[in-house]
């Protein structure tokens, strides 16, 4: 069990026990070690397994390709025929079509004209492609300069029958689809949705479609959360807008913790008198952390009611996607159960603005970065950094990182950048 809040402790105040805001690794690193995969497969049509994780490993009850082929458009000779130097002159038996094989041996001084993908003929083991030959319909002469084997797809060459084709918890992306289409499997087993309930808080939100009336906003945190989850392959349950009332506000927890894996809301983890995220989880189950040493995103709360994984978001817009990418979907892929992750693509790029910064935190400012003609990476500042400018989200291709200690930026100055191409 953690330790609870202190009673005279403001959730945004501390972050542990020890009132030390946790670097983001170590935020990231303690999620991920609370995460399990989620349990249950199903059985799905192969279009419909793009973007699932793979339940079981997958063996191959075939040999791909089927048989030796041909790689390219040539004649199809003996290996031990061709000329060592100047040239020889084959007689052409015919044609091997892909699906359409040439029957019949081929023996010394003979040749196939051959198509690629078409099986090689009985006899022959060698392509020559047909730009290195001088050929008509009943000779080819081939010089010399040609290698036994070559231009030739070994059968098995891409998957051995009784091999494992896939491993178990892979993502199902575009590739692994053709290659399970390639082994004749057009069904497969994955790993069942991770369910996520997601919802807003706060008085002054109103929903799309409706009148706003003074000091009212509209809700957009829920359309920006239910794109990032829908995107990252998880099941989501959209729990409405809840009041900044404490009653509401654990009764939408308890209902969401019963039926999901997973709950993402946003806002009231800050300091306001109407912010009860942290206490609500703390009365219901269990707090792990309650703020980040991040900008945009420092208060964060993370914790669990009964098997539900909780993570309280903060309000702003810019704040909800910087903590998501960095901290909530890397969770969201375990839970699904992918195998393993790679981490945030990060470049160097040569800063052409100047950065406000100040030690203390990471922070993610967002940038527009192209690549140069020399191949240099350069990236600019998004105007607007605030962290409830959503635009800013829109307008960039990248987040700027800037460590924990650094102070602020020369425009000339060396930067990381986290591409969004991936990451969103």
């Amino acid at each position: 069990m953690k330790a609870p809040i202190p009673a005279h402790v403001d959730p945004c105040d501390a972050a542990d026990a020890s009132g030390r805001p946790l670097p983001l690794l170590e935020a990231r690193a303690r999620i991920l070690s609370a995460v399990t995969p989620v349990e249950g497969a199903e059985i799905v049509a192969l279009r419909a397994a793009l973007g699932r994780v793979l339940y079981a490993d997958v063996h191959s009850s075939i040999d791909v390709p089927g048989h030796a082929n041909s790689a390219m458009d040539g004649f199809a000779v003996a290996g031990r025929d061709l000329p060592t130097h100047g040239e020889q002159t084959f007689r052409v038996l015919g044609t091997a079509w892909a699906g359409r094989p040439y029957e019949g041996p081929v023996g010394p001084g003979e040749c196939v004209r051959i198509m690629t993908g078409a099986p090689l003929p009985q006899g022959c083991d060698t392509v020559v492609m047909q730009e290195h030959v001088h050929a008509d319909d009943l000779q080819a002469t081939i010089s010399a300069g040609h290698r036994a084997g070559q231009h030739v797809r070994a059968a098995g060459e891409d998957v051995r029958s009784g091999a494992v084709a896939l491993r178990a918890g892979i993502l199902l992306d575009p590739a692994e689809l053709g290659l399970l289409a390639s082994l004749g499997i057009g069904e497969v087993e994955v790993r069942r949705r991770p369910r996520v309930a997601f919802l807003s808080t706060g008085d002054e939100l109103v929903g799309v479609g409706q009148r706003l009336a003074a000091g009212q906003i509209y809700d957009s945190n829920r359309y920006t959360l239910y794109g990032m989850l829908v995107r990252a392959g998880v099941e989501a349950l959209d729990m409405g807008v809840v009041r900044d009332c404490r009653d509401d506000i654990e009764r939408a927890f308890a209902t969401a913790a019963a039926c999901a894996d997973a709950i993402v809301t946003s806002g009231g983890v800050s300091v306001g008198a109407a912010d009860f995220v942290a206490t609500t989880l703390e009365r219901l189950g269990e707090v792990e952390f309650w703020k980040v040493a991040m900008k945009p995103g420092k208060p964060i709360t993370f914790g669990r009611i009964g098997r539900a994984l909780f993570f309280g978001l903060p309000g702003n817009p810019v704040s909800v996607m910087a903590t998501f990418y960095q901290l909530v979907q890397p969770a969201l892929r375990a839970m699904m159960g992918v195998r393993s992750q790679d981490p945030p693509l990060l470049l160097r790029a040569i800063c052409e603005s100047r950065l406000h910064k100040k030690p203390g935190r990471l922070e993610f400012q967002r940038g527009i970065f192209e690549r140069q003609p020399s191949g240099q990476y350069v990236v600019r500042s998004v105007d607007h950094q605030g962290a409830g400018v959503l635009r800013s989200m829109t307008e960039a291709n990248c987040f700027i990182v800037l460590p924990l200690d650094q102070d602020a930026v020369a425009p000339g100055a060396e930067v990381e950048i986290q591409p969004f191409a991936g990451l969103v």
